[in-house]
């Protein structure tokens, strides 16, 4: 698997549910932690989601593009080149991160936003 971590925070038990949904299909040795905002101030979550990110690259799998959760990874994570937000957070962009997490960053990025995307359809 690849060396890019992933850290999904969402509110409630949101994270932790599509962190275990995707456990669940592709298998439990995946690069991703489930953060969540329960039971925290916008501090703790904050200390919360840059231990989950660690020293090496990242992407963090936001639920909502705004809230309390994107307010709390963007406050420490823009002097981070190596680490990349993504909002809306949908299992289809978990899948792509899961298998296809290789190569640089904004590449590893693109995928997962272009298969999020993709996963959205009215019918």
């Amino acid at each position: 698997m690849s060396q890019i971590r992933g850290v999904v925070v969402g509110h409630g038990d949101l994270a932790r549910a599509l962190v275990d949904a995707l456990q669940r299909i592709a298998g439990g040795d995946q690069q991703l932690v489930a953060v969540s905002n329960t039971d925290c101030d916008r501090g703790q979550l904050e200390e919360r989601i840059v231990s989950a990110i660690g020293d090496g690259p990242a992407v963090v799998f936001i639920d909502m593009p705004t809230g309390s959760c994107m307010f709390a990874a963007m406050r420490n994570l823009d002097s981070r080149p190596d680490v990349r937000l993504v909002t809306g957070v949908n299992l289809a962009m978990l899948l792509e991160f899961a298998f296809n997490a290789d190569g640089a960053l904004d590449q590893v990025v693109e995928r997962v936003r272009d298969a999020g995307t993709r996963a959205i359809e009215v019918r």
